[in-house]
């Protein structure tokens, strides 16, 4: 079944290859729900499946059960989802993954990539709109980012994952024929190459985007033989539950054990994170979360490896622009999309104290920091908007630290933008906050030199603009940074920001505005997460991402050569 999978979806597959390897811009998926074959279908669907699975038992058969879980709250009603999942036993998974590895592993790369892209094919066709029901009500992402972030660009990051997995294998020679004269003798040996997979993968999913990292891990892990355990965050676990279900379901369709990918759940009282990394069979293990656990995970998980991403100050820095109030909006949309709980959201923007060249002349710092807030209120200030964009918060704690960094910001600065709820049109419940916006100085680095996850944002005056480029990749090297946008019309300074930040490790977009989100990260084509800085040491997604997710093993002896071709081993007889 699986090799006839592997046949049925090559075209794709080849197409992604050609993808990846030219960087430019495709994907097999609808990107926007309207695009969808029967959206309205498919969405009553999803919507009616989420109903009625609200307050039951969520069927997955997987072994070990000792329990039932589900903590998780809906960011849109405020009103708990009352779904019970199954908890395991945490060895008995580890048991069973081991127990399921050797088949999978010994599988051809053909069949596993055919099964996987299957899963893939078949989470876009029957479960898409089921799965972007599930982050809206757990994520708090509005239904077009569930939609096309969660669902469509996860799916894409799936599907590179494959292709990089499919070229790291293939580089390996199955078999070699090695020739070379010792003295009068000539050696002939047939050598072998086994591809061997590192072991049990451990595969953290954060709350915010359960499945954009989650999914390229996973299936990393897999197409190189090894098996998974998922563990989602308590908030957010139905859309990995629905992932696992399928998964399980399409591994026993391609003949394999469906333990080769189980959900290890937990609970905020009391999670397994530490157990799971420390755990004697982990021998991978994928962390999406907060700097501090993910810090704890780099230094605790040997021998397993990690490839983590954290978070970080993601940085702005204005110099000079073309079209300053283009440049603003662009900005204000960005840091509301999803009220900024994005590991990519710009945090931090980081300007001259004299303020900022455009062809109108200079326009002083404040002025730019007032302008800024106008246009992050427009959009806050019109509720169908903000639905669309600022979605719901996530977490109550993010409306925690909104307050405490709004008292903060009052002490080291001034506070341009005070966040308060705003009325969603469809959820009256809703659980909502429009962006705090501070303006500070470079000497308050306690303020904003880390991540301040949610609708957060720091105009920082500098010296002048080498200070302020200097101060902005300072900030990504010390505190870790994804992304980073420059915005100058002067190339000089424009190429000095290249150096700077390709040494602080952050991805860099210059002079980008317009209607594309400027943290938008495209599958195929740009590479999120360096490695160089303490945001994260791995990039979704290269070849190093999965090439070390299995070794090579091999074996050689004296080759069976024909008559005619054995050396003459009488010069070598004692």
């Amino acid at each position: 079944m699986s090799e006839h999978w592997y046949e049925q979806h090559r075209p794709r597959f080849e197409r992604a290859q050609q993808a990846c390897r030219e960087r430019h811009c495709w994907s097999p998926f609808a990107e926007m729900p309207g695009l969808y074959p029967d959206a309205a279908g498919a969405q009553a669907r999803a919507q009616q499946g989420f109903a009625a699975q609200l307050g039951r038992p969520f069927v997955l058969e997987q072994p070990g059960r000792i329990g039932s879980l589900g903590e998780e709250v809906s960011p849109y009603t405020q009103e708990p989802l009352g779904i019970a999942y199954p908890q395991a036993d945490i060895d008995t998974l580890f048991d069973a993954a081991e127990h399921a590895m050797p088949a999978w592993a010994a599988a051809s790369i053909e069949v596993r990539i055919g099964a996987l892209m299957e899963l893939l094919d078949r989470l876009y066709r029957e479960h898409l709109f089921e799965i972007a029901t599930a982050v809206m009500h757990t994520a708090g992402q509005s239904a077009n980012m569930a939609y096309a972030g969660s669902g469509v660009n996860a799916l894409d990051r799936g599907i590179e994952a494959l292709v990089q997995a499919e070229q790291a294998m293939r580089a390996v020679p199955a078999q070699a024929r090695w020739q070379r004269g010792f003295g009068s003798a000539e050696i002939v040996l047939d050598k072998t190459y086994r591809l061997v997979p590192r072991g049990v993968a451990v595969c953290f999913a954060c709350a915010s985007f359960p499945t954009w990292n989650a999914w390229p891990s996973m299936l990393a892990s897999l197409a190189t033989g090894n098996p998974v355990i998922v563990k989602p965050h308590p908030a957010s676990v139905l859309p990995m539950a629905i992932t696992v279900r399928v998964l399980r379901q399409v591994l026993v369709e391609a003949g394999f054990d469906a333990n080769l990918v189980t959900m290890a759940l937990d609970s905020t009282a009391e999670p397994l994170g530490k157990r799971l990394v420390q755990h004697p069979l982990t021998r991978i293990v994928d962390f999406t979360g907060s700097a501090r656990f993910g810090q704890w995970v780099e230094r605790n998980a040997h021998p397993a490896i990690v490839f983590s991403e954290t978070s970080g100050c993601n940085t702005v820095v204005l110099e000079s622009v073309a079209d300053l109030d283009a440049v603003l909006r662009a900005l204000a949309t960005t840091m509301c999309l999803f009220s900024a709980q994005m590991c990519t959201s710009p945090q931090n923007l980081y300007l001259p104290r004299a303020g900022v060249r455009t062809p109108a002349g200079l326009v002083p710092l404040d002025e730019v920091a007032q302008r800024l807030a106008a246009a992050i209120d427009a959009v806050a200030s019109d509720p169908k908007r903000a639905a669309m964009l600022l979605a719901a918060i996530q977490s109550p704690q993010t409306l925690d630290l909104l307050q405490e960094m709004t008292v903060q910001g009052a002490s080291a600065g001034r506070v341009l933008l005070a966040p308060r709820p705003y009325a969603h049109p469809e959820y009256p419940n809703a659980r909502t906050s429009t962006p705090l916006l501070v303006q500070t100085d470079k000497t308050q680095r306690g303020l904003y030199g880390q991540e301040r996850f949610g609708p957060i944002g720091f105009v920082v005056a500098c010296d002048d603009a080498a200070d302020a480029l200097a101060q902005a990749t300072a900030d990504v090297r010390e505190f870790g940074g994804l992304t980073a946008f420059v915005y100058s019309q002067d190339e000089a300074f424009i190429a000095a920001a290249e150096d700077a930040y390709a040494r602080a490790g952050a991805q860099l977009t210059i002079n980008l505005s317009g209607p594309m989100p400027l943290n938008f990260a495209a599958a195929y084509s740009d590479y999120h997460v360096t490695g160089l800085n303490p945001a994260g040491n791995a990039s979704l997604t290269d070849l190093a991402f999965v090439a070390a997710r299995f070794r090579i093993v091999q074996s050689r002896r004296p080759a069976a050569l024909q008559p005619d071709l054995q050396p003459d081993l009488q010069e070598t007889t004692p």
